[in-house]
């Protein structure tokens, strides 16, 4: 059995990166969208840990656990912020919150 080639996890990469930013542009509710912005990160994720494994560095492995540091405070602070907007407005639909006033 031979390795798997890099252009696999880039094809997957690739793809989930897109339906990330496609649930991301299309979907009307705040935890979609969150949801989505977390499998963009992912997808890039992936990335750097493949070129690390294609190039024998660690330096993706160290940018793919930056990134799940920042994900993580993103994640702690968006829900948050999507619990507080809920309290609010009794709803997480995008579209009906227009502004933050009010």
């Amino acid at each position: 059995m031979g390795e798997v080639p890099i252009s696999w996890y880039l094809t997957l990469s690739a793809i989930l990166f897109v339906l990330g930013v496609a649930g991301f542009v299309f979907r009307r509710s705040i935890i979609t969208v969150f949801m989505s912005i977390e499998l963009m990160l992912n997808a890039v994720n992936l990335s750097f840990i493949a070129f690390s494994y294609q190039h024998q560095q660690v330096n993706g492995n160290l940018f793919a656990f930056f990134v799940m540091v920042v994900a993580a405070a993103e994640a702690a602070v968006g829900l948050a912020i999507i619990l507080t907007v809920f309290k609010n407005r009794q709803t997480l639909n995008i579209d009906e919150i227009s502004s933050m006033k009010d």
